[in-house]
């Protein structure tokens, strides 16, 4: 018996599955799950986490990464202008940011903004402390990225819009704020929403800055926990604790993505 193409792809995906799931229960059937648990879940361990956790790392870890964003966001919106406008100085200045910024760690970023800008500026200081460092160490990382996202959306506009708006006596800039760029973040929200989970683990890099108890994050206070009670039970709240805040915009991204499929 001779069976379909679709039929014979059905077979080849169900096979598929069942070794998978065979491979699973091969691995879960072999695994020491007492030693796993002792080494990895150990629930006094965790209990002695909470509540500062979530009032403080936790807390923390999501504030800063909105400033950040908030921050990468502006300046990316600017430079994504920059990088479309017709003035060639503008337009050099913009590339190279993107250039320099994209291509450096933004543990280095971060690192010279804390240090750095002190030692240039020694009667100056980054307006609130840590907070203020993370959110431009950070965000002047992620606003390179964004500029390109932004710039991306930008041109993915119909041309036509912009000459409708200026045919109606609008000023270039009044149509670029009102016409072109509503439809640009549209367009633009989903790769946007990544960014936010890129920036929620990009903030494990802020202990370089030497947080204290006021202003550590997740993966430094697990980092604490790990060192005062020698087991790794902390590094799995804190995994889970950062799967809280991520999950939530990876759902969020792909319902974006699919109404925007829906859209077009």
């Amino acid at each position: 018996m001779k069976l379909g193409r679709r039929r014979r792809q059905r077979l080849v995906r169900v096979a598929g599955y069942v070794v998978f799931a065979l491979a699973i229960l091969a691995a879960a059937s072999a695994a020491d799950w007492g030693r796993l648990s002792d080494a990895f879940l150990r629930s006094d361990v965790a209990r002695s986490m909470f509540p500062e956790a979530i009032t403080v790392a936790l807390r923390n870890t999501i504030l800063y990464t909105l400033m950040a964003f908030v921050f990468g966001l502006t300046l990316g919106l600017v430079l994504a202008l920059m990088r479309l406008s017709s003035n060639l100085p503008y337009r050099w200045a913009a590339t190279a940011y993107i250039e320099l910024f994209r291509g450096l760690p933004a543990l280095l970023v971060l690192f010279m903004v804390g240090y750095g800008v002190p030692l240039a500026f020694p009667d100056r200081e980054i307006p609130g402390g840590v907070y203020g460092s993370v959110t431009v160490g950070l965000g002047l990382t992620a606003a390179a990225y964004m500029a390109e996202t932004i710039r991306a959306g930008i041109q993915a506009v119909p041309k036509g819009q912009l000459e409708a708006a200026r045919t109606l006596g609008m000023s270039h800039p009044r149509a670029m704020l009102s016409i072109v760029l509503p439809q640009a973040f549209r367009i633009v929200i989903p790769p946007l929403t990544n960014e936010i989970i890129l920036l929620t683990k990009d903030t494990s890099l802020v202990y370089v800055l030497g947080v204290t108890s006021t202003t550590i994050e997740l993966t430094k206070f697990a980092g604490d926990a790990l060192n005062t009670r020698v087991n790794p039970t902390p590094l799995v709240v804190a995994g889970l604790l950062y799967l809280v805040i991520t999950l939530p915009l990876s759902q969020l991204v792909r319902g974006l993505e699919r109404r925007a499929g829906r859209e077009k």
